[in-house]
């Protein structure tokens, strides 16, 4: 991925782009104290990515405010996670934000086209985990990930996962979705050669634990090459999953 610094650095090699501009660039005021938040500017030249407000717990007012600390500091691309469907309305008067109510995601700006080294697959066990899905989903997509869904191909049915095998074999990164026992984590491990993230879901009855007996079976998995991420964490994975389809070899 080509971070801020990496741009900066080319432009200044390009001529561009002066050696004084530049330091500029990255000498801007680290974060930005707005009283109720410090506003992260530099996330993006750390990361590669801008810092992503975690709207659950904060007012309208001041997820409008951190929109616009980072706006006024030429980030125009900012991910919302968890986000009310009154929320979303109330910022919706104010910001251009495209809002996909199942997840409670919004992103303000508009969806990036896709590169990376190949494509994101994001499964889910059954149609109840594609809320969580579908966060994992648009944040790898708003982050600059081509992602395919592949949803309800749980094991209950394992002829439907078989029925996609082609795009599990040519993806970059996969993300496996489970509620109950998370058994499809250890399944999809072993089909696919490149990694897979696993998100347990809190969807089961009672002795799921609310999502912690599918954590725990996607953490023994005897499948190699599985991660986990938290319960219900579907930007967690999301974001993951786009970090990897974007790795590149450094010196």
């Amino acid at each position: 991925m080509k971070t801020e610094a990496k741009q900066i650095l080319q432009a200044v090699r390009d001529g561009a782009l002066s050696v004084d501009e530049a330091l500029l660039k990255l000498k801007t005021e680290p974060y930005s104290d707005i009283g109720y938040a410090k506003v992260d500017l530099h996330r993006k030249l750390r990361k590669g990515a801008a810092e992503v407000i975690y709207g659950a717990g904060k007012t309208v007012p001041q997820i409008a405010g951190i929109l616009r600390t980072m706006q006024d500091h030429g980030q125009n691309r900012v991910l919302i996670t968890r986000l009310s469907p009154e929320a979303a309305e109330a910022l919706g008067r104010d910001f251009a934000l495209r809002y996909v109510p199942e997840a409670r995601i919004a992103l303000l700006g508009e969806l990036p086209e896709p590169d990376g080294i190949g494509t994101v697959v994001v499964a889910t066990g059954g149609t109840s985990d594609i809320p969580v899905a579908e966060e994992a989903a648009f944040t790898a997509e708003a982050l600059g990930s081509r992602v395919t869904r592949l949803y309800d191909v749980g094991v209950a049915g394992l002829h439907r996962l078989l029925d996609h095998r082609e795009e599990l074999m040519q993806a970059a990164v996969i993300v496996a979705i489970a509620g109950m026992e998370g058994a499809l984590a250890s399944v999809i491990g072993g089909l696919a050669d490149c990694p897979v993230i696993a998100v347990p879901t809190s969807v089961g009855y009672g002795a799921s634990f609310g999502g912690l007996s599918a954590l725990l079976s996607m953490l023994n998995s005897c499948a190699s090459g599985v991660s986990v991420v938290n319960i219900d964490n579907g930007f967690g994975a999301g974001f993951l999953a786009n970090m990897i389809n974007h790795m590149e070899v450094k010196p």
